[in-house]
């Protein structure tokens, strides 16, 4: 996220809070590619990724007046995003399972196909392992707000993450499998 979009988004903010259209426009403007970015690294397909862009300026725009600046208006819209995208999986049911996943390609020692790039990689992980492996690793969040989010325990995304990245390191070829 460049600095010079970020200072613009913060400066409309008291336009925001008034409900100027031309303050909304510039804040998706500046936020709408990182806010994509973010939903497309938790949700499976683009049409998830753009619902929930949509999903998040509808909410960010309807609660504006509640970003009191404790922090960061883009870490404000950050959290509504990952929201966002945690409650799309919840409501489409994706129903995968670990083991299910390892049975969508066959692993074999000798497989040259097991040498994949990271990206590849995080596409085979589960709907919910991929999105903790996202929050955790790449936003920075912790274990406690990733269970916040997720409505589940700490023990439950540490033990997520902890597969996914056991996972990610054999199928990026860094240990034997088993």
């Amino acid at each position: 996220m460049d600095a010079y979009r970020l200072a613009d988004a913060e400066a409309v903010l008291p336009r925001l809070k008034a409900g100027d259209p031309e303050a909304q426009e510039a804040l998706f403007r500046a936020f709408e590619s990182p806010v994509y970015n973010l939903a497309r690294r938790i949700c499976r397909t683009t049409e998830d990724a753009e619902d929930v862009v949509q999903e998040t300026f509808l909410e960010v725009f309807r609660s504006i007046g509640q970003f009191r600046g404790d922090g960061s208006l883009w870490g404000w819209v950050r959290t509504v995003a990952s929201s966002k995208a945690l409650m799309r999986l919840r409501r489409n049911k994706y129903r995968d399972t670990d083991d299910l996943q390892d049975d969508i390609v066959p692993i074999r020692k000798d497989d040259a196909a097991l040498r994949m790039d990271l990206e590849a990689a995080l596409e085979r992980l589960s709907e919910t392992s991929r999105a903790v492996v996202w929050l955790h690793d790449v936003e920075g969040y912790t274990h406690e707000e990733i269970a916040a989010m997720m409505d589940r325990t700490v023990s439950f995304s540490k033990s997520q993450l902890a597969r996914a990245h056991a996972r990610l390191r054999r199928w990026l070829g860094e240990e034997v499998p088993a």
